[in-house]
């Protein structure tokens, strides 16, 4: 396991960050006037959330892991930011009636099987005129897998890896010595795998309009990782259907429904 994801504080400050230095610029670039209540789907520890609550945002954040929240209202508490966090599976809530005037969708939509009924479901949370921001890598690019958590250190850096077929896959995941959970989590993400064309199907088949797309080559996040910078696909390659999914590291998404 890449170290950043067993120290959950140091990975909080880095989502933070990139959020400030790329997230937010994104965002704004399409909505000037910042939303000012922001909500975060599978929100972790709240990184993302932080930099918009330093700008004065109502944040809340949901996430199904209860230990994540609990590090949340942690690391909030600590740097005095103000943030409500809920552990639950977000459509499964009864006391969270408010709407939204952005919501964050980061890392999340390549973990859920039917991202159909889950972007059906985000319309219930969000204001009108409101827009969801969504992130994700594309499957075929070389972590597309999250094969980062693994704890082999072998099998954490090695690219590409997850395109195995699922035997073989899961067979190298086992003779590396991975637990069962892990091999559980990961066989479960290329179950779930999100492909750019898949991605977008959904948006189009729940009435949602893309307000703005922009696919990485080098994720933005990669500079706060790695010291790497950022780097946008180039446009002759972000056109071509399934060959853009190997070169683009993140896919960012601004969504709107369509006005009926």
């Amino acid at each position: 396991m890449q170290e950043r994801h067993s120290d959950r504080e140091r990975y909080f400050d880095e989502q933070a960050r990139t959020t400030e230095k790329y997230y937010i610029p994104y965002i704004r670039k399409c909505c000037p006037e910042l939303p000012q209540e922001v909500l975060e789907v599978g929100c972790g520890e709240g990184g993302n959330l932080f930099s918009f609550a330093q700008l004065g945002c109502s944040v809340t954040g949901v996430d199904i892991a209860a230990g994540r929240i609990a590090e949340a209202r942690k690391f909030f508490a600590e740097r005095g930011a103000e943030g409500t966090f809920i552990a639950s599976d977000i459509f499964k809530l009864t006391e969270l009636e408010h709407k939204f005037s952005l919501i964050l969708v980061h890392d999340v939509i390549e973990h859920i099987d039917d991202k159909v009924g889950f972007l059906k479901g985000l319309k219930r949370y969000l204001a009108p005129g409101g827009v969801v921001f969504i992130a994700f890598p594309a499957w075929q690019m070389p972590f597309g897998g999250h094969q980062q958590i693994a704890h082999s250190k072998v099998v954490s850096h090695f690219p590409f890896l997850h395109l195995l077929p699922s035997p073989l896959y899961k067979g190298v995941l086992a003779a590396a010595g991975e637990n069962e959970p892990t091999i559980r989590e990961l066989m479960n993400i290329k179950h779930t795998r999100c492909p750019i064309e898949k991605f977008q199907a959904a948006l189009y088949a729940t009435g949602y309009r893309v307000v703005d797309r922009q696919l990485y080559f080098i994720n933005p996040h990669y500079e706060t990782k790695f010291g790497l910078k950022p780097r946008k696909l180039h446009g002759s390659l972000s056109v071509l259907p399934y060959v853009r999914n190997f070169f683009s590291t993140s896919c960012f998404y601004l969504v709107q429904p369509e006005r009926g």
